[in-house]
C-alpha cells in the first residue's frame, strides 16, 4: 500500500494519499478528483539513483554508481 504526495492544481493543496490499486485519488480540501502525483522527496534522501533504461548501461549501484556492487561491501 503506497503512500503518494500530490498537489491539487484547483486549490493548490499539497497532501500524502495512501493509495489502493483501484483507487482514484481525490483533494482532501476541496474534493477535486485529479491531483498530479508530486516527485517524492523519498527517493532522494535515501540515495537512489535513477537511470534511464535506454542509456544501454544497465543497472547500477545506488550507493556508488558501479554496474559491480561487489566493490560497495
Amino acid at each position: 500500500m503506497p503512500i503518494y504526495e500530490y498537489i491539487c492544481e484547483q486549490c493548490g493543496n499539497e497532501f500524502e494519499l495512501l493509495v489502493f490499486k483501484s483507487d482514484e485519488p481525490q483533494c482532501p480540501q476541496c474534493g477535486a478528483k485529479d491531483p498530479k502525483k508530486k516527485m517524492s522527496s523519498f527517493g532522494f534522501s535515501v540515495g537512489y539513483k535513477f537511470t534511464s533504461s535506454s542509456s544501454g548501461q544497465g543497472s547500477s549501484c545506488a550507493t556508488c554508481g558501479s554496474s559491480n556492487c561487489s566493490s560497495c561491501s
